[in-house]
């Protein structure tokens, strides 16, 4: 009995994919593609907003001890000791610029605006926090 391996293969006229076969395989890739994306990119947009909200809990908590010490709100990102990230229109890699738009004794607000546009659509991304600590999304992209 001859062991498989050693056989040799022949090859005739019929072996292959023919044109149409060929077709339906790039036909069902395409369906599953056009079914996959816009799931994908939902979830990487999903990541990308997860910078913005973990700098606001990040200037939330600076504003809370920096009440403690000081009996009221920073005023500016500065005063907190919050550095911004290079943003990535000037070459680095943060999404979002956080700014204090209001401060006082009483409470403050601070926003993380997108730089990007994620789905290109002419609306840039918005999230706020706030003395609560409660973190919202101003403007959807």
């Amino acid at each position: 009995m001859k062991s498989l391996l050693a056989m040799p293969l022949a090859l005739s006229q019929d072996d292959g994919f023919s044109l149409t076969e060929l077709m339906v395989v790039v036909v069902v890739v395409g369906i599953l593609a056009m079914l996959a994306i816009p799931r994908f990119i939902t979830v990487t947009t999903e990541a990308k907003m997860t910078e913005a909200r973990m700098m606001l809990r990040q200037v939330q908590t600076l504003q809370q001890a920096y009440r403690y010490a000081h009996d009221r709100y920073a005023d500016g990102l500065s005063e907190l000791g919050f550095e911004q990230v290079a943003l990535q229109t000037e070459g680095g890699t943060a999404r979002y610029r956080i700014a204090i738009e209001q401060a006082d004794a009483g409470g403050f607000v601070a926003t993380a605006t997108a730089v990007v546009d994620f789905d290109r659509d002419g609306v840039l991304n918005v999230w706020e926090t706030d003395a609560a600590g409660e973190i919202r999304l101003r403007t959807p992209d």
